[in-house]
């Protein structure tokens, strides 16, 4: 088969994990700083997003995203 014709399965994935590895953060903070936490939890959430990029946004949708006070 020519090679332009047989799509390389492997690139998209990877072009799918790069996307999700910008965007998951940007929506992550976008979310964070949108609303109100109790005491410092705004900030740890910050911070681990920032520090972990593709981990820290999907622990915060998963954990912390649920523990939120509402809109400022």
């Amino acid at each position: 088969m020519d090679i332009v014709t047989e799509p390389n399965f492997s690139l998209i994935i990877w072009q799918i994990l790069i996307l999700a590895s910008i965007l998951l953060p940007i929506i992550a903070l976008i979310s964070i700083l949108k609303n109100d936490f109790k005491n410092n939890d705004k900030l740890i959430w910050v911070l681990v997003t920032l520090f972990l990029p593709f981990f820290g946004p999907i622990l915060y949708f998963i954990i912390g995203r649920p523990k939120r006070l509402g809109k400022t």
